[in-house]
């Protein structure tokens, strides 16, 4: 699908030139996570991503302005669309277009109803641009809420690890499993990597092209190991199932590698074949199996299962009191794995003894794709506009305003240090606060900072060094 910005937008705002005010010269908006969020603070991600697939250099063509109204005065009726506009663009700007968008640096962590962003127009003849783009840039909310799902998924795996194992384990300890379950290739790619920001596991190989690609990282940013599938294990039936494990073993005779081991019969698995006729060939391996169960109560299935492999094995107990299994086994769970069933698991396997560093999790749809923008209640909206010369504040403050009330701010705003946070403060006339946290990332057409995805990680895990 071809990229056409003047159709990369909300049908209705195609009629929004008509309704503003003659006089009006700018518009002022912002983007934030709104009170009455799931988590408490937010990971801003993504916004470089959509500025250079979508944003920088010429987007504006009298090819694309052809095919706008086409579409336009078929879809809204003739008359709707703002052609004048989009030709003054064309012919003024060369195509580019005159915005500026200010936002703060990737991978910081900003407490909800704080500016994230600011979106205005730079030439006075195109007041109409900012709204226009609040679609495409309200897009950057998936990756935000990904990368904080998963951070907040970190705290709680670092949590069990330090009562009962080893912190240092913990970017490998939540893998993406989630590319089949998103609705296309690009928010796989996006939403893995803003799970990236926290972890370094993931099989959403498309992930690792965005971010060598739009965010500068000559290095690997995720690894994965040789895994079966249940169309492995069950190719050759019940009977043929050991044989499938026998040969992942020789196949694959160094470093990590999975197998999905409940096809039948999990316990079966655990205590007979990995641990019985297959014992010898696990041990003598340069590397490490990780068992794999996909069904049943993991709270129960997991301590189960630890135990079998543990009496099979061999385990110890570490400083903390906890077992830990032969270094040559471990045990990933891959099914069932979100924000609310993870301390579940975590202590279910505490109880038993166990320690975390036996364990890793796998997280497909839990991780990318059950969420959605109101998650973190995220909007982008104007705030301030400059019409016949004089700046207005613009706001929203509905009568029906209850706990969680879409008020919205007013006026130019500003993200300042405030102690050890920060604040959102309204700042006076057009020039920049010299505080300001936001950053200018893109100006008239051009990105004019880039962030690399190593700044965005250490960033991003300040709060856990």
């Amino acid at each position: 699908m071809k990229n056409n910005i003047i159709l990369n937008s909300d049908s209705y705002k195609t009629s929004h030139w008509k309704i503003y005010p003659k006089g009006l010269q700018r518009m002022y908006s912002y983007f934030e996570s709104r009170v009455g969020a799931k988590w408490d603070t937010t990971v801003f991600f993504g916004l470089q991503y959509f500025i250079k697939e979508y944003l920088e250099g010429v987007v504006v063509t009298e090819e694309k302005i052809k095919s706008a109204k086409r579409v336009i005065d078929a879809h809204m009726g003739p008359g709707i669309f703002n052609e004048e506009g989009w030709n003054y663009i064309l012919k003024e700007h060369g195509g580019k277009l005159p915005v500026r968008i200010k936002a703060v640096p990737e991978g910081s962590v900003i407490p909800v109803s704080n500016v994230m962003m600011t979106i205005e127009n730079t030439d006075e003849k195109c007041g109409w641009i900012t709204n226009y783009l609040e679609t495409l840039l309200s897009n950057v909310w998936s990756p935000c809420v990904v990368g904080t799902n998963s951070r907040e998924q970190k705290k709680i795996i670092l949590k069990y690890l330090e009562e009962t194992g080893d912190i240092a384990e913990v970017d490998f300890k939540l893998h993406n499993f989630g590319a089949r379950g998103v609705s296309s290739p690009e928010t796989a790619a996006t939403t893995d990597a803003a799970h990236l920001m926290s972890f370094k596991g993931s099989d959403a190989m498309i992930g690792i092209e965005l971010i060598q690609g739009y965010y500068n990282m000559e290095d690997m940013p995720s690894f994965s190991i040789p895994a079966s599938e249940h169309s492995n294990c069950t190719l050759l039936g019940r009977e043929g199932e050991v044989d499938v494990m026998r040969k992942m073993l020789t196949e694959f005779p160094t470093g990590l590698m999975a197998c999905v081991s409940d096809s039948f019969d999990i316990v079966q698995a655990c205590r007979d074949y990995w641990g019985g006729e297959l014992k010898d060939l696990v041990l003598g391996r340069d590397g490490v199996l990780v068992v794999r169960p996909d069904s049943g109560d993991p709270t129960k299935v997991l301590p189960e299962i630890l135990g079998i492999l543990g009496n099979k094995f061999g385990q110890t107990k570490n400083a903390k009191g906890y077992y830990v299994l032969n270094n040559k086994v471990r045990v990933i769970q891959g099914d069932a794995v979100d924000i609310e069933t993870l301390p579940l698991y975590l202590e279910a396997i505490k109880k038993a003894g166990y320690s975390a560093s036996n364990i890793a999790f796998g997280s497909g749809g839990g991780l990318v794709q059950k969420v959605d923008r109101d998650v973190q209640r995220f909007a982008v909206k104007c705030s301030a506009a400059k019409i016949d010369g004089q700046w207005r504040e613009v706001f929203k403050d509905p009568i029906t305003a209850g706990e969680f009330a879409k008020k919205s701010k007013a006026g130019r705003l500003a993200l300042v240090p405030d102690g050890d946070g920060v604040k959102t403060i309204k700042v006076e006339g057009e020039a920049d606060h010299p505080d300001d946290l936001l950053v200018e990332v893109f100006l008239n057409g051009e990105l004019t900072k880039e962030w690399t995805f190593d700044e965005i990680r250490k960033r991003a895990n300040k709060e856990f060094e």
